[in-house]
């Protein structure tokens, strides 16, 4: 525990950049031990995974898994997002191409700085990231990795194993099909691990504004993801 925890204090900090000011980082990192606990439980020295990957995704899904029983986002805000992963597909699909913040605004009957304004609520009072669509329920009801689901090179599951794959062919061409500003920003967040600040200032841009990219990069991967069912 001792030698890992600084694990659960780097996840926390990543995370509270996109929480409102009363969640407080202390809660953030109690949530997370639970997570690293489980990790170190459950980690099987077998399989080709670092410790440090597996116990991440645990201690991400344990923070988030409380936040979300705390239900502390107003239901207003989860309506907007996703009214908004709906009318994002709706236009996708009649579009054939990521829709523009104007056209967004129109099919919502709203102005562009209105929609802009959901984005930044949408973003403050949620969890949601791009890791979470790498998520899957396995028997016991824990919400799981897709990294947790790789077997044992002895006793591989065939269709597990096409269904992971699938999903990283599925995601992967939806990420290629974003809008080039948001592609860069997925990109220097989750690849190269840069804060919304240091984004903001490799693109001169606010801080506020790739906090809008990251989260309309995400409400599209999302309704992609799930408008477009695997044959």
């Amino acid at each position: 525990m001792l030698a890992y925890s600084p694990l659960v204090k780097y996840v926390a900090g990543r995370m509270s950049s996109g929480l409102p000011a009363h969640v407080e980082d202390s809660d953030l990192i109690s949530y997370g031990l639970l997570g690293l606990i489980s990790a170190i439980e459950r980690f099987d020295t077998s399989r080709d995974i670092k410790f440090e990957t597996f116990a991440i995704a645990r201690i991400k899904g344990s923070i988030i898994d409380e936040l979300r029983s705390l239900d502390w986002v107003p239901r207003s805000v989860r309506a907007r997002a996703r009214q908004i992963e709906k009318t994002n597909a709706q236009l996708e699909n009649k579009l054939r191409r990521a829709p523009t913040d104007q056209e967004m605004a129109e099919a919502l009957g709203t102005s562009v700085d209105d929609f802009q304004e959901s984005l930044t609520k949408i973003s403050n009072s949620s969890v949601v990231a791009l890791d979470e669509l790498w998520t899957v329920s396995d028997s016991s009801g824990d919400q799981v990795s897709l990294l947790d689901t790789i077997q044992d090179p002895n006793a591989l599951d065939p269709a597990q194993e096409m269904d992971a794959s699938e999903m990283k062919d599925r995601l992967a061409e939806a990420i290629a099909r974003l809008p080039e500003r948001e592609k860069l920003v997925v990109a220097l967040y989750y690849y190269e691990n840069l804060t919304l600040r240091e984004i903001g200032e490799v693109l001169g841009v606010t801080e506020s504004r790739v906090s809008q990219l990251h989260t309309k990069a995400v409400l599209r991967l999302k309704s992609r993801l799930q408008s477009e069912p695997s044959s």
